[in-house]
């Protein structure tokens, strides 16, 4: 398995991998709304507030993670929302999607992001390092309805600390019904 930094000259192939994968799983409505929403982060998220990682096996996308910038403007710190992921429906349950997410935590960690987020499964992500974060010591973007997702780690290995303040997402992220 290889992997990929960067979207640019495949925005086609990562919309269609999220709407199958999404489709499969939870019916073609969900496959077609995240399809939107992949489309809308990959086309209008500024290049310094995205960070997009695949695997591929040959020609073959296996995956896709996206993460992107959540700004907490009262606190120094640099921090990235993962969202969303995507294995490709004949690659899931191989540890496709662990080793991306993986290699992608890697990447922000040597970029100098110090916490990675995320809105999810806690038994998935809990695997890759992170743990529950309490909405008091890190307010996500918009309310959350399934608050059990809301998820965080540091990514020196320490406990995270309280992030200071409010938080923005990227417009992509801006709708409720993602949230």
């Amino acid at each position: 398995m290889n992997f990929e930094t960067g979207h640019s000259s495949q925005r086609a192939a990562l919309v269609a991998l999220f709407r199958d994968v999404f489709s499969a799983s939870e019916g073609p409505r969900e496959g077609a709304a995240i399809g939107t929403f992949v489309n809308r982060l990959l086309s209008e998220t500024p290049a310094g507030d995205l960070r997009v990682f695949c695997a591929r096996e040959g020609d073959a996308l296996a995956g896709c993670i996206c993460f992107s910038r959540l700004d907490y403007p009262e606190d120094a710190r640099r921090v990235f929302l993962l969202s969303p992921v995507a294995v490709a429906t004949q690659r899931q349950g191989q540890g496709v999607g662990q080793a991306l997410l993986r290699h992608g935590l890697a990447a922000l960690r040597a970029e100098g992001i110090e916490i990675a987020m995320t809105y999810g499964d806690p038994a998935y992500s809990g695997r890759v390092g992170f743990r529950p974060a309490p909405e008091a010591e890190a307010r996500p973007p918009l309310p959350l309805s399934m608050p059990q997702g809301w998820l965080w780690q540091a990514l020196d290995g320490s406990d995270p600390r309280p992030l200071a303040g409010p938080s923005h997402c990227v417009a992509a992220l801006r709708d409720p019904g993602l949230w």
